[in-house]
């Protein structure tokens, strides 16, 4: 069946960084549909040619791999369209409606409208889309991609899905994480139900404490006006984190089917001990980098944090008692996105040769989501030599080892996923508004004029000493180290 891709904001920066290029190389995989259309929206007056001059260009910037060849640029560029107007126009979108006509004929085809605009514009497009009787699957399966963030507290995300649900059934609905979308993340969930050595080992009875790490390295830097209005949970924790978590906590689902698995998903986030206000400030640091206050579009008393860490137990049978540690933050020591899995010490020290000794380091399992993807395992081995002195040391895996050639962009499977109507590694309703239940507590706890002054930390650190200090009263240390694969 014919595929057309409807780009709303599609002069937009989303548009040119990361959709064109994901189907441009799909396409030259061999992975796009046949008779797939693109056709772009957005007010920025525009021909078909001048979009495709402009496309070429950023695909060639930003596609990777191989640079942009004539004869592969010429086959995708002919499935290329722009159709100029205004998302609050009726006759504009009247007119829309006319050319997918004219660009589809009478043929079933799949529709999908990526809604790649600014937040504020997402009911707009809907209500449009249900008033022109574009959301009716009378011709063809209809999808909307909403991208993130899917509201900015439970009662607005409550409001989009209402919104979302005037003109689309729950099962059209796309709410694309790009996290989610990473091979690194999709392996985790075939490293724990494909392989029998780790799954008896998954459960507090063998894993100490989870860590959850997203560290970011640049400053907030122009976006200063509208993070500040954001700050670190929502712009990272209600979504990144919390998708991470669920991935890596979930039960193993009857199939690999979208519903099974969105099933599971869910339960962990039900199974997450909810906090009462007086309970937000001891499960929780928050952060801000020196200089933030100076950051364009900032207000000169700002509490706004840019460093999060938060405590989240799961109160179901494989994690009772089981920390989950999430923390995230701006202009940290480097970028990286890991899983750090620190298992329970052994019963009983052998190897201390009667001394008093302090533990050593636990063995732990290292899921590198970015910037090299990969896993590492730290185990103890004995060191050559007399006596039973032992070092940890590691095996690891490397997908730019093991696997020849590129790997895809986030955005590639994703596309292809709503394309083919396959909702595993998408967001549903109730999982978004679970997320911000959980989420909504710190945001209020943090924004309270009785919490104490938000902790500084410099630029380049791992976030404020308070956070450090945190941890060691629970017993436990951070995971500080850039990435471990390279």
């Amino acid at each position: 069946m014919p595929h057309t891709i409807v780009i709303f904001g599609a002069s937009g920066d989303l548009t040119s960084r990361k959709l064109v290029p994901a189907l441009y190389n799909l396409m030259r995989a061999g992975d796009l549909p046949a008779h797939t259309r693109i056709l772009g929206f957005s007010r920025t007056p525009m021909s078909d040619d001048e979009w495709r001059a402009s496309l070429r260009e950023s695909t060639a910037k930003h596609a990777g791999g191989d640079p942009l060849d004539d004869a592969s640029w010429a086959r995708f560029a002919a499935c290329v369209h722009y159709q100029p107007g205004d998302i609050g126009s009726a006759d504009d979108f009247q007119r829309l409606a006319v050319r997918l006509e004219t660009l589809e004929g009478a043929a079933e085809t799949v529709r999908v409208y990526y809604l790649a605009t600014a937040p504020q514009f997402y009911e707009s497009v809907v209500a449009a889309l249900g008033a022109h009787g574009m959301a009716t699957e009378t011709h063809g399966p209809r999808r909307i991609v909403v991208e993130k963030p899917f509201g900015t507290d439970l009662t607005t995300a409550r409001a989009l899905n209402a919104h979302l649900h005037g003109a689309f059934r729950e099962s059209q609905v796309f709410r694309i994480d790009h996290y989610l979308g990473k091979e690194s993340v999709q392996n985790i969930l075939a490293l724990r139900f494909a392989n029998t050595i780790f799954e008896p080992v998954w459960n507090r009875r063998y894993i100490d404490h989870v860590q959850i790490t997203v560290a970011e390295e640049v400053a907030v830097g122009r976006r200063g006006a509208y993070y500040d209005q954001a700050g670190v949970l929502r712009d990272m924790f209600q979504n990144h984190l919390l998708q991470l978590l669920m991935v890596t906590a979930m039960e193993a689902p009857v199939r690999f089917q979208s519903t099974a698995v969105r099933n599971e998903k869910v339960k962990v986030l039900e199974a997450i001990r909810p906090l009462e206000p007086a309970e937000v400030a001891a499960a929780g640091v928050r952060g801000q980098y020196r200089g933030y206050l100076r950051e364009p579009g900032v207000p000169p008393d700002s509490q706004t944090a840019t460093f999060g860490a938060v405590r989240l137990e799961i109160d179901n049978w494989r994690w009772q008692g089981v920390p989950f540690y999430l923390r995230s933050g701006k202009l940290m020591s480097c970028r990286t996105t890991q899983i750090v899995i620190g298992f329970r010490q052994p019963p009983l020290e052998l190897f201390a040769g009667g001394r008093r000794t302090p533990h050593r380091e636990a063995n732990r399992l290292v899921i590198q989501i970015q910037p090299a993807e990969g896993i590492q395992l730290h185990f103890h081995t004995k060191v050559p030599g007399e006596g039973m002195n032992l070092r940890l040391t590691d095996l690891e895996f490397s997908y730019s080892r093991e696997f020849a050639g590129r790997l895809p962009e986030a955005y590639e499977p994703l596309l292809l996923d709503v394309m083919t109507g396959d909702a595993s590694l998408f967001a549903r309703a109730d999982e978004v508004e679970k997320s911000w239940e959980i989420i909504d507590p710190f945001v209020r706890g943090w924004g309270s004029p009785d919490m104490p002054p938000i902790a500084a930390y410099e630029p380049g650190d791992w976030g404020p000493m308070a956070c450090v200090e945190w941890m060691a009263a629970q017993g436990r240390s951070w995971f500080d180290q850039c990435p471990v694969l390279t």
